[in-house]
């Protein structure tokens, strides 16, 4: 069971990046291009993000777990607010282009809460079919 909940955080990545294609190709062909291109955007913006988030994440807990003393922590305020300029300036660019966009775009910013949705939906079948 360890091992299956391990590798959770590849299987949420890999979902992420097929749901992204797929979308985005359904996007285009209901939508048109430029809510598609928007959302391809917001899903690159969201998956940066989710990565961005788990090395931090990660290092903070083997910071933690290693019980040194906490360096000083503008270096991550930094980061943390570097992505959400990026994602302004990625909404700000993308507006001027096109309204739909825009929507295309805070809309493909959601894909890691249906990359978790899709983990979550794994892990119930896999407790129920095989007993975990």
């Amino acid at each position: 069971a360890d091992y299956f909940y391990s590798g959770a955080l590849v299987r949420i990545s890999n979902c992420m990046i097929a749901l992204a294609v797929i979308l985005s190709a359904a996007a285009w062909l209901r939508l048109g291009w430029h809510v598609a291109l928007g959302f391809a955007c917001g899903c690159a913006l969201a998956y940066l993000n989710f990565h961005w988030l788990e090395k931090v994440v990660n290092a903070l807990g083997e910071r933690m777990s290693a019980g040194e003393t906490p360096k000083s922590g503008t270096g991550v305020v930094v980061r943390f607010l570097l992505r959400y300029v990026l994602m302004g300036l990625a909404a700000y660019a993308i507006f001027t282009v096109s309204r739909a966009s825009l929507h295309g775009l805070l809309a493909g910013l959601f894909l890691p809460v249906a990359g978790i949705l899709c983990e979550a939906a794994y892990e119930v079948y896999a407790a129920l079919a095989r007993g975990f």
